[in-house]
């Protein structure tokens, strides 16, 4: 059987992968919904498979459609790769799309960037900041190329490397009677209200592994999806929290928040992460290896 499969069909395959229904593809895609219909039924005439489980009005790819994505995502990068090739002299030509989770998003990810700018005069990249989870379901879903976590990440289509280190401490408002103990003890934290991160979060799971088996009560009295937002809760008296010392830094020089003694291993590692099919295009390859051997000064 001979195919003849356009790109165009496998970037409307992609696309209605990530956005999960016909509308949301059409509006990325520039395209009218009738046009991405045609396209993707095509495609799936071609291969004589379905590549979705129809949900009412919504795409589900199935175990067909899962076998396909990595090798339509490569395709697409390196047909987008060749279109860039005479454009300039730069071997490293196309577009980076990177996902953080909160803390390295806004702590680190944004200098590693500036310095593989500066090392290698490649401008394009996208930054995605959000928790863990969904950093990881992004780049199983193909929308991002390479991202940064605090979370310990265990999924089956996910490389897990270690990366940088951070230490986590343990902040509370300045008048807080927590600061009036002299050699504090794990069991002086019973009973305290927590200032905490969302479900998903790196942050949350370290509070949840590491110090909440620890404490026989506690009371979460704030669950917020951004670091800022957590520290303006703590200095405004709402609550304890465990956040990273590098989030912390600047609102402990202003004085709206101090941190507390733990006697603990309060040591947390960063990890990089990538698919395990994604293809290695020079440009992912190259951040990568300079991601590998970065250091924050």
């Amino acid at each position: 059987m001979v195919m003849n499969i356009a790109l165009k069909q496998l970037k409307v395959f992609v696309t209605v992968a990530q956005e999960r229904t016909i509308t949301a593809a059409a509006e990325k895609l520039f395209l009218s919904k009738p046009a991405v219909s045609m396209a993707l039924s095509e495609l799936e005439k071609q291969l004589d498979h379905k590549l979705f489980d129809r949900n009412n009005n919504r795409l589900l790819i199935n175990e067909q459609g899962k076998k396909l994505l990595p090798l339509a995502d490569e395709l697409l990068a390196r047909s987008n790769t060749i279109e860039k090739l005479f454009d300039q002299d730069d071997v490293i030509a196309g577009e980076l799309k990177i996902g953080s989770s909160d803390t390295v998003g806004n702590q680190l990810t944004p200098f590693l960037i500036r310095d593989f700018r500066s090392a290698t005069q490649h401008p394009h990249q996208k930054l995605f900041i959000s928790n863990t989870a969904q950093v990881c379901q992004k780049l199983t879903e193909f929308e991002l190329d390479v991202g940064f976590v605090e979370g310990k990440v265990q999924h089956p289509d996910l490389i897990v490397q270690p990366w940088l280190e951070d230490n986590m401490v343990v902040a509370c408002h300045p008048n807080h009677p927590l600061t009036k103990i002299e050699a504090l003890r794990l069991s002086d934290l019973e009973d305290s209200e927590w200032v905490l991160r969302e479900t998903g979060s790196g942050t949350r799971e370290f509070f949840l592994n590491r110090l909440a088996p620890r404490l026989e009560h506690w009371t979460p009295a704030f669950e917020l999806n951004t670091t800022e937002a957590i520290i303006n809760s703590v200095s405004a008296g709402l609550g304890i929290t465990c956040i990273s010392q590098r989030a912390a830094l600047h609102a402990v020089e202003e004085k709206r928040i101090v941190l507390l003694p733990m006697p603990l291993d309060m040591r947390r590692q960063y990890w990089l992460i990538f698919h395990k099919e994604k293809y290695q295009s020079p440009l992912l390859e190259s951040f990568i290896q300079f991601s590998q051997q970065w250091t924050f000064d």
